[in-house]
């Protein structure tokens, strides 16, 4: 494993990134936005991204009636407590320039809702798994980090979506290969980030090999999006699975790469979703909820998704409780 690889470095990638990459983002302002514009096109002049702490962010004004669904304990302390996994993922959360403050559509998005249920919003940075241990201690109001809906997850939270989930293979540039089933995984060395929904499908797919005959997937596991560019750069795996967005982001800024099989992260019967996440029953997903919903119909959701080159993953409608990704033997 290489050595850890540190939030300067990836500022550095990502800066990097941001200079050339034009096909999956947009550097408008949030006023440039108003007018109506949406992600640069390949090659075009004057795109970049804003990777400074100052984003300029789309914002929303305040709905009462939506307010008014806050529980008392929230309205009366004046913060939504937002969590999203440590800030190296581009453009989800990463961070910008100064190292510290994160930034990403899904702060973006975290951001809007708390306008419109008229909080501050404090964010916070951890690991995944402490996602769900702050969550459940309701030391955090709300997980806003590319968290999957599942059925196993809905018996502890409730979700409130936002989002279609789409997980990606990415691999290295002109290997000859795609990925469409689990036999093109079979005997090949795959990364994958512990306790996602993007392990458990590969799981699952090895299973199947197995079961067929077929060669197991040899599943190598990584936390930090760092370490996998590293290890996918150097050979050591041959493809990595993860979130889409970060794979198209990863492959179009650095030429190197490329996605070579996207799926639901749900598996084949279910489009999976995206979720606000809170611990369940905390009285909190009603306004949350709401409060997305307001932003689908207003406009302002749009124009962030657009901002980040994410409008292929818009929704139309946030649902509570939706089915989620079934549970794996």
């Amino acid at each position: 494993m290489p050595a850890p690889v540190t939030r300067r470095a990836t500022l550095a990638f990502a800066l990097a990134s941001a200079l050339a990459l034009t096909a999956t983002a947009c550097g408008a302002s949030a006023d440039e936005e108003t007018g109506g514009g949406g992600p640069a096109q390949p090659g075009a002049k004057g795109a970049k991204i804003n990777l400074s702490p100052d984003q300029k962010r789309v914002r929303a004004g305040k709905v009462d009636a939506i307010a008014r669904l806050v529980p008392d304990r929230v309205r009366s302390r004046g913060t939504l407590e937002v969590v999203a996994s440590a800030g190296s993922v581009p453009p989800l959360t990463f961070y910008a320039t100064d190292d510290k403050t994160v930034i990403g559509v899904e702060t973006d998005i975290a951001q809007l809702v708390a306008d419109v249920l008229g909080l501050k919003v404090r964010s916070h940075a951890v690991d995944w798994a402490n996602i769900f241990v702050g969550l459940d201690s309701g030391k955090y109001d709300v997980g806003f980090s590319n968290i999957t809906v599942t059925e196993e997850r809905k018996e502890k939270y409730d979700f409130a979506t936002y989002r279609l989930d789409t997980i990606a293979f990415e691999a290295r540039k002109n290997r000859g290969w795609k990925v469409r089933g689990p036999e093109d995984v079979a005997g090949r060395v795959i990364g994958v980030s512990s306790g996602t929904n993007q392990e458990k499908l590969l799981v699952d797919w090895s299973k199947q090999n197995v079961k067929a005959g077929r060669k197991a997937t040899d599943i190598k596991y990584f936390q930090n999006t760092s370490d996998y560019y590293l290890a996918l750069g150097s050979g050591r795996i041959d493809a990595y699975l993860g979130p889409n967005p970060v794979a198209a982001y990863h492959a179009a800024s650095t030429g190197r790469s490329e996605v070579i099989g996207t799926f639901s992260g749900a598996g084949d019967r279910l489009q999976g979703k995206i979720a606000a996440t809170t611990k369940k029953d905390n009285g909190l997903i009603e306004a949350l909820h709401k409060a997305l919903q307001h932003l689908v119909d207003d406009g302002s959701y749009g124009k962030v998704l657009a901002h980040w080159g994410l409008a292929d993953e818009a929704v139309r409608t946030s649902e509570l409780n939706p089915k989620g990704l079934p549970r794996t033997a």
